[in-house]
């Protein structure tokens, strides 16, 4: 169980419809340009969304990829309105496909970011191990982060980020400072591909589980991404009280991960089913009773003993031939 969340102290906040200054959780069921009209500008340090891929989900309506990309370049403008000169953009996606050919959304909207103004500081791979199958191409197993800022000064965290030293006890070996530590005492500076396991941000490559039906974050959404995954992003790049929004909050993942960690937390959600699930969802985190992944937890690891993990009797026989 998740300790019990008090963003204001001994005061519960309220999960309001529309934003107002004071307020401290917005879980806007509308049209997402709707909700931006109505937030001030410079008013949001992060904004961290995994807008819709256009791959033919259930909630998105399959349009050529020019339209897509038009649709998202209209609510990108508006986003620029509201975002803070010191703050940041964190744009997830993954692949479009058509008839077979993978066209990397990153890609694809760099140059939207860019006619903006923004500064791209990383571009964060997050690597997952499971997923479904391709028979005519490799399968996908990662997606992409484009952690763009509005200026050069914006924040980032760095000691809150910060990992372990490899080599801990490693010294200068020539200059002024030899024979002295040459790490930092805080850690090292964590790279851009992460890999969440022991050593976490060090080996530049996020390996986080997706929510598939064993996780203990799973709900109805198709697509739901882990909360573990924001909240990398909201402790290294906003402080406390600031505004984090998700501009298609789903069942609230980005709201969750920023009230965790004390962060005034605004999204927009037009479906009615995912909206009911975000509150829920938010619902039970102040009551301290959400199930959540632990930030940082390994990432399991089969012993080798599973029955799941052996060969199975008829591959050795000879008996099935699976190409899949």
């Amino acid at each position: 169980m998740e300790k019990k969340i008090m963003a204001l102290g001994s005061r519960r906040p309220s999960i309001d419809n529309q934003f107002h200054a004071d307020g401290w959780i917005v879980l806007h069921h509308g049209d997402t340009m709707d909700l931006i009209a109505t937030l001030p500008s410079d008013s949001i340090k992060l904004i961290i969304t995994s807008p819709p891929y256009n791959l033919g989900k259930e909630y998105e309506t399959r349009v050529r990829l020019r339209s897509y990309l038009e649709t998202q370049a209209d609510v990108i403008k508006e986003l620029m309105r509201v975002l803070n000169d010191g703050g940041s953009i964190c744009w997830q996606v993954g692949n479009y496909v058509e008839d077979g050919e993978v066209y990397p959304l990153d890609i694809y909207y760099y140059d939207i970011f860019k006619d903006h103004g923004l500064h791209l500081r990383n571009r964060i791979i997050w690597h997952f191990g499971h997923g479904l199958h391709s028979s005519k191409r490799l399968s996908g197993r990662y997606e992409t982060i484009l952690w763009f800022t509005k200026s050069d000064k914006y924040t980032f965290n760095l000691d809150a980020v910060r990992v372990p030293s490899k080599y801990p006890g490693k010294r200068h070996y020539k200059g002024p400072n030899k024979g002295k530590p040459s790490g930092n005492p805080k850690g090292k500076n964590p790279s851009d591909v992460w890999q969440i396991v022991a050593d976490e941000w060090v080996a530049a490559f996020w390996e986080i589980p997706n929510v598939k039906s064993n996780h203990p974050e799973k709900t109805i959404h198709p697509c739901q991404f882990p909360v573990e995954l924001v909240e990398r992003c909201v402790i290294a790049l906003t402080d406390p009280s600031d505004w984090v929004f998700d501009p298609y909050a789903g069942v609230g993942t980005s709201l969750i991960a920023a009230i965790k960690h004390d962060r005034r937390a605004i999204g927009a959600e037009k479906e009615d089913k995912y909206i009911d699930v975000a509150r829920e969802r938010i619902e039970r985190l102040l009551d301290g009773t959400i199930k959540l992944r632990p930030m940082g937890k390994p990432v399991h690891k089969p012993s080798g003993r599973e029955k799941v993990v052996q060969v199975p009797r008829e591959w050795l026989t000879g008996e099935v031939v699976n190409d899949t």
